[in-house]
């Protein structure tokens, strides 16, 4: 296995975006670079056909970034049977990290202890970081499921992918009843305090046994402040779902399948339930709740956001709570919502006040029918590059010439997701 310089169906992608856009186009430089950059800069061919995907500027490997970065390419992998192997390459490694550590979301090039902090948490030499993030469980199965589902190929489903889809389960349901059943705890010492978890490290309390799975960090690896982090229980409810298909088609395992079913079934529920804002006008989704009777109201760029939610597949966008909650965290009802001189989009408590993530910008591109709004979302993205050519991961509202993180390759990669949408090239959930 190796990575070419030039595949003949990305060529004809960016030929075609060329030509959409104009060959000078801005749009059309950035996809160029920015296809180029993730495939040509982040991905390493590993012993035993394994692929270690680093996010960019940090030398690790995030299971959630990882899976995203490689997510454009499975609309190409159709023609490319080598790029087929790269994404099965990936997943492998992926199910080798979960069964590792289920409970780590970034991980180690080499098992030499490089670590991001010397946490006081159950650290192995192969783990980067280990905050728990029910998302880091959800990619690499989603990904196996999209990889089947755009192409045909089945190759990543192995004996060691069953045993890692069986470890998601048995982690989720022990984070069902985060208070009593887990072992996980997490503490970082002389940090913010979105860098650790309260009560010595078990996290802020929340209640057991109401349908929800606990999540000790967002996507954007800050803490949790009620543990029932509703985006990622979305997706929690949606790879599942993945897991009863794959369990009956691919293994022929009926009871993994059902099990899988009704977990997902039963997740859901919960979210309906639990997570709806009471008393309100419309109906909407809060981003977080702890199953007492508090709620967060907000949403973050990282994904999966409330924003994301058809992205993901848990619903369409014309679902009637999708579209209030739409409008409400695209609004100044979301505190991470920020509008300037020169753009306007949601942010991150992860960074800076008035700092928004092109990544928002492209999901709000992605989640709409309306093909003015993709091109105002590619358009303003492309604006605020700060002369670089590729996708930053926040840049301040009013100057985005500041901006943080020069080489974010999940950013990049989702905006290519967009242009590529915007020429009619979907993929398939």
């Amino acid at each position: 296995m190796k990575i070419k310089e030039n595949y003949a169906a990305i060529e004809r992608t960016v030929a075609l975006v060329k030509e959409k856009f104009g060959a000078d186009s801005k749009i059309a430089v950035m996809f160029e670079k920015c296809i180029s950059n993730t495939l040509q800069t982040t991905i390493k061919i590993k012993e035993n056909d394994t692929v270690f995907v680093i996010t960019g500027d940090i030398p690790a490997m995030w299971l959630r970034d990882s899976a995203c970065q490689l997510r454009p390419f499975l609309l190409f992998a159709k023609e490319e049977p080598e790029l087929v192997e790269l994404v099965c390459g990936l997943i492998k490694k992926q199910m080798q990290c979960i069964l590792l550590d289920p409970y780590a979301n970034a991980f180690n090039e080499n098992g030499d202890g490089q670590c991001w902090d010397h946490d006081k948490t159950d650290m192995k030499p192969e783990l980067w970081e280990r905050k728990y993030e029910i998302d880091s469980l959800c990619y690499p199965v989603q990904l196996s499921y999209l990889l089947w589902k755009n192409t045909g190929c089945t190759e990543q489903f192995t004996g060691e992918w069953l045993e890692a889809a069986k470890t998601v389960i048995r982690v989720f349901r022990t984070e069902q009843d985060h208070e009593n059943a887990s072992p996980y705890t997490f503490e970082r010492e002389n940090c913010s305090f979105t860098d650790t978890l309260s009560r010595d490290g078990k996290g802020a309390l929340v209640k057991s046994n109401v349908g929800l799975i606990w999540s000790g960090f967002r996507p954007s690896d800050d803490a949790c402040v009620y543990g029932y982090l509703i985006p990622s229980n979305m997706l929690a409810s949606v790879i599942l779902g993945n897991i009863a298909e794959i369990a009956r088609e691919i293994y022929h395992d009926e009871k993994l399948a059902e099990e899988a079913d009704a977990f997902s079934e039963e997740v859901r529920n919960a979210i309906e339930t639990l997570a709806i804002l009471p008393a309100q006008k419309t109906e909407y989704y809060a981003y977080e709740v702890d199953g007492f009777g508090q709620y967060l109201v907000m949403d973050d760029a990282n994904l999966p956001s409330l924003l994301a939610m058809p992205y993901y597949g848990y619903c369409d966008n014309k679902n009637e709570r999708y579209r209030n909650t739409r409008k409400v965290i695209l609004s100044d009802q979301n505190p991470y919502y920020f509008s300037g001189e020169c753009a306007k989009g949601i942010g991150s408590p992860h960074t800076y006040t008035r700092f928004i993530w092109p990544m928002a910008l492209a999901m709000q591109g992605l989640t709409s029918d309306s093909m003015e709004e993709k091109l105002k979302m590619l358009e303003r993205i492309a604006a605020c590059d700060a002369g670089t050519d590729l996708v930053h991961e926040s840049f301040h509202v009013d100057h985005p010439d500041d901006f943080t993180r020069p080489w974010f390759s999940w950013a990049n990669s989702v905006f290519c997701e967009l242009v590529l949408d915007y020429c009619g090239q979907k993929v398939t959930l």
